[in-house]
């Protein structure tokens, strides 16, 4: 899956990967249809912690191994077996840290993170993608949350996808159950782009590389007002007034202009 050029490190549940300014984090549990567990969870919590500190590291990429699943959602077996749902601690028994991922579910994480569902992605599954600031999907995915199907309810995310669908479909999707397809996923923006199977990766690593190309105080900016326009209108207003004071009094700022009049690339400092 490497780029020529790609600096990659291989784990037991997660392969991170380098992609000049775009850290690709692959879900690698195959045989069980990347389900999430506890040591997967806290992976997933380490690379986006990862990217949050690291400055070089200005977009994700979020994707899963083969072709059968993108995510399949709560490892069930290891839920069962867990006093706490999807497992926070080792093999060992020992706690481990994941509140990274669930900043990110709570829509918190400061990094853009571009989906890529290479094949379907249900319950948890789907909510890690509706968590994602773009997605591109494989034609032959599909996506659902039939938690209620299992006696429980969307809790990553998914019974407040009626933020961005109307009410019936969020009440059909979610008390229903069923799957769609990609192609209606899309035709509801819940997906960004419908792309063949192997052009997945390349399309959402173009979104990233795009992202990553654009100033990262400006970005970083950008992400949480547009986030807090939806969820909470009143502290997103105070937030603009604040970012703009930072941001707009930035070098980056100064250097953004300078660019464009000197018609060369910017070089951003994240500062």
């Amino acid at each position: 899956m490497s780029d020529t050029g790609a600096d990659t490190q291989d784990g037991s549940v997660l392969v991170r990967e380098r992609h000049g300014n775009v850290l690709v984090a692959r879900l690698n549990r195959p045989e069980a249809r990347n389900a999430l567990n506890g040591a997967l969870i806290a992976a997933l919590s380490g690379a986006l912690a990862e990217a949050e500190s690291d400055p070089e590291i200005r977009a994700v990429v979020l994707t899963g191994t083969g072709d059968r699943a993108f995510c399949s959602g709560m490892d069930l077996a290891d839920f069962a077996q867990s006093a706490e749902p999807g497992g926070t601690r080792g093999a060992g028994g020992e706690p481990v840290e994941t509140s990274a991922f669930f900043r990110f579910i709570n829509g918190e994480v400061t990094v853009p993170v571009v989906g890529a569902a290479n094949a379907t992605a249900v319950a948890g599954g789907f909510e890690l993608l509706l968590n994602c600031d773009l997605v591109v999907a494989s034609s032959d995915a599909q996506f659902g949350l039939p938690e209620v199907k299992r006696g429980l309810f969307a809790a990553g995310g998914g019974t407040f996808i009626g933020s961005r669908v109307p009410l019936a479909i969020a009440l059909e999707l979610t008390l229903i159950g069923d799957r769609i397809d990609a192609t209606r996923a899309q035709s509801l923006g819940l997906v960004n782009a419908v792309v063949a199977p192997d052009q997945v990766l390349a399309t959402a690593l173009d979104f990233a590389t795009r992202i990553a190309a654009n100033g990262p105080l400006g970005v970083a900016a950008t992400k949480e007002l547009v986030r807090l326009g939806v969820t909470d209108h009143a502290r997103a207003l105070q937030r603009r007034e604040e970012l703009q004071l930072s941001v707009f009094t930035s070098e980056d700022a100064r250097e953004g202009a300078l660019a464009f009049i000197e018609k060369r690339a910017p070089v951003w400092r994240g500062r």
